[in-house]
């Protein structure tokens, strides 16, 4: 599998990647053996790049991902996690934003440099590892926090960020970035100091294209790479605009529906299905270092993996105007 290097590091990732949230118990159970039997199906593909979080199951998606990974050399994949939120021994539950059957741990919002080092620390020890390849700091923005992310920045600002960059020189970490669903808050820190990498979620895509506007070209200025997620917008572009078809995690707008229809009829003139030119657009955008793929079904991902790894027909850039 074709692989590129993440920013101006020495970090190399696989062109498309396994994202982990799926095997984290995203909105069903998932038995421990068909999420060991996923990430083997990606593994077999030839995927080495694999991203998780605390988030994910309240560290569940670590601890599997890292059962898998053990007794693998170290140095024959790349691994990113993120940090912000910070786990502790809890009390357990049945589901938790969105994850059904998490880990028993509590979690709290920490961007300073202490909470950023804790959170490592405790993804380390569930990953089974000593190193990340690359860090996400998860969530910082308005997106998620509203007004209180202020707060937010002014602790990352503070002490988060530099931190990071201690890391890195001690290497804990071999590159960080934000893994997030905005691009004003990448706008914002990217002022501040550089990023090495933006895990951006459903804002580059082949229906949300407001990372155009001027991340994409403030990537380039600084040598930022970006790992591509979301790319079906949290569903539309993977069902088209069927009734109940979800956009941005809601009901898909009358709009939204219009412009799906329309991508869906410029797929169909290249005899793409639309799921496929989904994940092409993403798969041949320049600064798409890796494409995330994310499922708890080995066939789900085995029929996305098929669609991303075939070339990017004569006159795609046209019928969608890229």
């Amino acid at each position: 599998m074709k692989t590129n290097r993440i920013g101006n590091t020495d970090v190399i990732v696989t062109e498309v990647s396994f994202g982990c949230a799926s095997i984290g118990n995203l909105y069903h159970a998932v038995p421990d053996a068909q999420a060991q039997d996923v990430i083997d199906t990606a593994w077999k593909a030839g995927i080495r790049y694999f991203d998780t979080a605390p988030h994910y199951g309240r560290g569940l998606s670590e601890q599997r991902l890292g059962s898998y990974l053990k007794g693998r050399p170290r140095d024959s994949y790349t691994l990113s996690t993120k940090v912000g939120r910070v786990l502790s021994p809890g009390q357990a539950m049945s589901e938790a934003d969105g994850f059904v059957d998490p880990l028993p741990n509590d979690v709290r919002y920490d961007y300073s440099g202490d909470g950023i080092e804790a959170s490592l620390e405790g993804s380390l020890e569930r990953l089974g590892t000593t190193m990340i390849d690359i860090a996400f700091v998860h969530d910082l923005g308005r997106y998620t926090h509203g007004a209180g992310n202020d707060m937010h920045m002014e602790a990352f600002l503070g002490s988060g960020h530099e931190r990071l960059v201690k890391l890195k020189e001690k290497g804990r970490i071999r590159a960080f970035g934000l893994g997030v669903n905005e691009n004003e808050i990448c706008l914002e820190v990217m002022q501040h100091g550089s990023l090495d990498v933006i895990l951006l979620a459903g804002r580059l895509t082949l229906l949300d294209r407001s990372a155009e506007k001027e991340l994409t070209q403030r990537c380039r200025e600084q040598g930022t790479s970006l790992v591509l997620g979301g790319v079906f917008n949290s569903g539309i572009l993977a069902t088209g605009p069927v009734d109940g078809a979800t956009y941005d995690y809601m009901p898909a707008s009358p709009e939204i529906l219009a412009q799906v229809s329309e991508l869906q009829a410029a797929a169909e003139t290249l005899g793409l299905p639309l799921a496929t030119a989904a994940l092409l657009f993403a798969k041949q955008h320049d600064l798409a270092a890796s494409v995330l793929i994310g499922t708890a079904k080995p066939t789900t991902f085995q029929r996305n993996l098929s669609a991303v790894s075939i070339e990017v027909p004569d006159g795609f850039s046209k019928a969608f105007q890229i």
